[in-house]
């Protein structure tokens, strides 16, 4: 078992094709803090870093049974978290004079 599983990839794409992002300008970088010290089958852990290149955004994310990264992931999303300045379409002055002088 690894901690980025082909479905959780798979769901992340999907996640990001819903909201119209392209998946090169994000990278995945997961960690595996799985105990392997304990006496128990131990269930994995791991940190996940996101991170969008083109805003230099970065999230992270814990990967384990009792949390779900892709649902914490869809949320930030939703809410602007990945949006930086180079995201921003700002309109200059002389764009807005071209389109009232007609």
């Amino acid at each position: 078992m690894e901690l980025l599983e082909a479905e959780d990839i798979a769901e992340f794409q999907r996640i990001l094709r819903t909201n119209r992002l392209i998946r090169a300008d994000f990278s995945l970088s997961a960690t595996d803090t799985t105990d392997p010290k304990t006496d128990e089958v131990p269930a994995l852990q791991g940190e996940l870093t996101v991170r969008r290149k083109s805003t230099g955004q970065t999230r992270q994310y814990l990967i384990s049974d009792s949390t779900s990264w892709l649902d914490l992931f869809r949320n930030d999303i939703k809410g602007g978290a990945f949006v930086g300045q180079n995201s921003l379409q700002v309109r200059s002055p002389a764009s807005r004079l071209r389109k009232t002088r007609h």
